[in-house]
């Protein structure tokens, strides 16, 4: 058990790292999006102040730092277009190239006296968001640090043609334009980074909801493997004893004792060969010690098994398959159709059906019963352990089982009450999934 437990905590922290880097490449393209908006408002505003206002600007420097930019988004496209994963430090480096462009640019036109200078609060804020705790302080004291070096050092500009009131109220009106573009920048970037963060989250609690669910299996498995082993001895015993009982004339000249013997017989015989199946399949993945069939040929078999381990035929079996196909006969999803054909007839002793159908390349099958339906409780936590209605222990087992086997192969499991009475499980399989070595491990 401490290995099982060990082994989804660490398969939860790979899911963890794997949902977290592709969280980053979202936010990377986001960033490249938000440098694109960089690059023509940097052009437009330098077009604007140099020739509009005519400020005199060394446009060649400011210039070739758009260029930078233009070249630093070139490189992130490929990058996340070539790799699914991006890291939290990739995502930190992006920013810094972010900051020291920002940095160039008010060194060239005014420093700290710049307006624009409030961008850098814009930074800050998206590093809050996108990066980690160390990765954020570390670009708070990068933006600080560039922020007092321009204090320091710095080219400023030429506004002596336009005297003190007229410049103020410049910088005024460039204050304001900053705070509207941080505002909007902020508002539009963040809430898209909070979607991607959100989805992520998502993403996480169903996988580790899926991986409890391995483990719970793991466990299940351990269990089961341990159980036939000791199951063995006694189902002997009590084959050596049912068989002395049909010689024994007292009881088989007794026509309702014979045919409660013969039931008795079957249900060892079932019990022996679940048990048997249980053995050979622990420790195997799927394929191994799997002999190829086809559908039509498999599900056959399959009927003919479960008939035989009862004295009456309560299953009516209709194939409209169609063109048979190849596949791995699979001892695991037997065993999941064994499961619901079992809850079928529990719940409908008078009969139930089996239907084979084919929809394009997906196998369906349909399981028809005549009970009384599933609550609603039972439809909605539909493929959870123990959720069932029938108040005993360990119920619900079957169709938690039968949920993830078809999971695995990449199929679905749909419950439905009929209008009429009854219930239908509807398992749907990709035939793909089937195959020999196309389906997952199981």
């Amino acid at each position: 058990m401490p290995h099982a437990t060990a082994a989804t905590v660490a398969a939860q922290r790979r899911v963890g790292a794997a949902a977290e880097a592709t969280t980053n490449r979202k936010n990377m393209a986001l960033l490249v999006q938000l440098r694109w908006t960089a690059v023509l408002g940097q052009v437009a505003t330098i077009g604007f102040v140099h020739h509009v206002l005519d400020i005199p600007l060394p446009l060649a420097p400011m210039l070739g730092v758009v260029g930078g930019l233009v070249l630093l988004n070139m490189a992130s496209i490929l990058r996340i277009t070539r790799r699914e994963d991006v890291s939290n430090h990739e995502l930190f480096i992006a920013m810094t190239f972010d900051v020291a462009a920002l940095t160039a640019q008010l060194y060239w036109s005014g420093g700290a006296t710049n307006p624009f200078t409030s961008l850098y609060l814009l930074q800050v804020m998206l590093g809050a968001v996108l990066l980690n705790s160390r990765s954020t302080w570390s670009l708070v004291a990068l933006t600080c640090a560039c922020l007092a070096g321009l204090v320091i050092s710095h080219r400023p500009l030429d506004l002596e043609s336009f005297g003190a009131e007229h410049a103020f109220r410049l910088y005024t009106i460039g204050m304001f334009i900053g705070f509207v573009l941080d505002a909007v920048l902020v508002v539009v970037f963040v809430t898209r980074i909070n979607r991607n963060v959100r989805e992520r989250d998502a993403r996480l609690a169903g996988l580790r909801q899926h991986a409890a669910e391995e483990e719970h299996i793991v466990r299940m498995g351990l269990l089961a493997s341990g159980a036939a082993h000791e199951l063995g001895t006694p189902l002997g015993s009590m084959s050596v004893i049912v068989s002395d009982w049909r010689r024994m004339p007292a009881l088989t000249s007794d026509p309702d004792i014979a045919e409660d013997i013969s039931e008795m017989e079957a249900s060892l015989r079932r019990c022996k060969s679940i048990v048997t199946g249980i053995l050979l399949s622990a420790g195997e993945t799927r394929g191994e010690g799997s002999a190829p069939t086809s559908v039509n040929a498999f599900l056959s078999e399959l009927v003919d098994e479960w008939r035989a381990a009862r004295t009456e035929p309560t299953l009516a079996y209709d194939n409209r398959f169609g063109e048979d196909v190849a596949i791995v006969s699979d001892a695991v999803l037997k065993q999941a159709v064994f499961n619901l054909l079992d809850n079928a007839i529990e719940a409908s002793p008078r009969g139930i059906e089996l239907v084979a159908a084919r929809d394009g390349d997906t196998l369906v099958l349909n399981v028809n019963d005549e009970g009384a339906g599933f609550p609603q409780e039972t439809l909605a936590d539909l493929g959870k352990p123990y959720n069932s209605s029938k108040g005993r222990p360990g119920g619900g087992l079957g169709l938690f089982l039968v949920v993830n086997v078809v999971r695995k192969l990449g199929g679905e499991v749909l419950v439905r009450n009929q209008s009429g009475g009854g219930a239908t499980v509807t398992v749907t399989l990709p035939l793909k999934a089937l195959e020999i070595g196309g389906g997952r491990g199981m």
